[in-house]
């Protein structure tokens, strides 16, 4: 599908409809006169081929206790296969209601309080949250910056991991909020320090559909034929390919057969969720039927980013956007303009934008924001110009 026929089909306006990127604003930023730019969902309906399984099912009428039958395995490890070559097996899967409430339950399963767990800043801010209200040690590795374009700092990473005594790293593949799709080379290294340093790795893949310019992503689970599954948990779910976040659907992936069967439990021990009816009905027909759809989004996505690069490269070539290879997340460093201590005021209260801070992301991340691109066309052109004007006017 191309972009203008997605956007006539499925953009949507969601103010007053309980959405937290809209109608919270005045939670998170104190106002409420603000264009949401932030959190990380879409002005997008799910495929209608979703919409209409869901309607279907609830006709059926009655929501008691059911399981996960093939058919979702089906569609869901076919669209892995067929599109990265990944295979899945039944034994593998677990189910969660989202990727931090995974992580979390998987933290408390591999680690004990105090225990090291170490992230790769600048990432996405609940990474942090969870090792921290867990009672873990958190340790931090900055990714290095070559003028936006991020890479691993794997010599800080084992200094760091044998210094700490680190138990476990969460991974971001693709990267939020940097948009790196890591490559094979990249991933191997990472994987065989971590096999080295016996540290296990939960790479984050949630945003693994969600490329761009022809950028290929690789799951860590095929990084050399596999080698590293033994040591690997991953988690994924539809909710940012599909919007479906609030259906409450995720998987967690455990190759490892003595490691699943310490998950499961731990997890009938804890009784941890383990998803929703409607968020797998959803999801196996958006995996069936939604490769149209999601070719869809990624013009939009593109096509805004586009806009968006070219916009500041010809206003304001300062300005220092990160190579968009994965994710809808345009990471925005204003530094050479803006000092940090000025960063809100400028982007909230002259350019009248929400968006995530750099901050929010670690110190790494000081003086960047984080905008949302899954949006329609309109809203990424008044978010840019107001603040390109926003910038200008404080700079004279």
């Amino acid at each position: 599908m191309n972009k203008d026929d997605f956007i006539k089909e499925y953009a949507i306006n969601r103010e007053n409809t309980d959405s937290v990127k809209w109608d919270g604003l005045k939670d998170r930023f104190g106002q409420t006169d603000l264009l949401p730019m932030w959190i990380a969902d879409t002005e997008f309906k799910i495929p209608k081929q979703a919409q209409q399984a869901m309607q279907k099912r609830i006709e059926e009428g009655a929501f008691g206790y059911s399981f996960v039958d093939d058919g979702y395995y089906d569609a869901y490890f076919n669209w892995q296969k067929e599109r990265y070559g990944i295979e899945l097996h039944k034994e593998w899967v677990r189910f969660g209601t989202g990727v931090v409430q995974s992580l979390s339950t998987i933290l408390q399963l591999l680690t004990q309080k105090d225990e090291a767990v170490m992230v790769l800043q600048p990432v996405y801010y609940p990474f942090m949250d969870v090792v921290k209200q867990n009672k873990r040690n958190l340790i931090v590795s900055n990714l290095i910056n070559n003028h936006g374009h991020y890479e691993l700092d794997l010599d800080d990473m084992r200094q760091k991991m044998e210094e700490n005594q680190v138990h476990v790293l969460i991974f971001c593949n693709p990267h939020n909020p940097v948009g790196r799709v890591w490559n094979e080379t990249e991933l191997t290294e990472l994987l065989e320090l971590c096999r080295q340093e016996q540290v296990i790795l939960i790479s984050d893949e949630i945003h693994h559909d969600l490329t761009i310019d022809g950028n290929k992503f690789v799951s860590t689970l095929n990084v050399r034929d596999g080698f590293y599954r033994d040591n690997l948990v991953v988690l994924d779910s539809p909710s940012k390919t599909f919007n479906m976040a609030g259906l409450l659907n995720s998987h967690v992936i455990i190759p490892n057969p003595q490691l699943m069967k310490r998950y499961d439990e731990y997890a009938a021990v804890t009784k941890a969720p383990t998803g929703s009816v409607m968020g797998r009905v959803a999801a196996q027909a958006a995996y069936t039927y939604g490769v149209d759809w999601l070719e869809g989004l990624q013009a939009v996505i593109a096509s805004n980013y586009r806009y968006m690069r070219n916009e500041f490269k010809q206003e304001l070539p300062e300005v220092v956007i990160s190579p968009l290879e994965g994710t809808y997340l345009a990471w925005i460093d204003l530094s050479a303009l803006i000092p940090e201590e000025d960063l809100e005021e400028v982007v909230q209260e002259k350019a009248k934008l929400a968006v995530d801070y750099g901050k929010w992301f670690g110190d790494a991340g000081k003086g960047h924001i984080r905008m949302n691109l899954a949006t329609t066309p309109g809203n990424v052109e008044q978010a840019v110009q107001s603040l390109i004007q926003a910038i200008k006017d404080y700079q004279e």
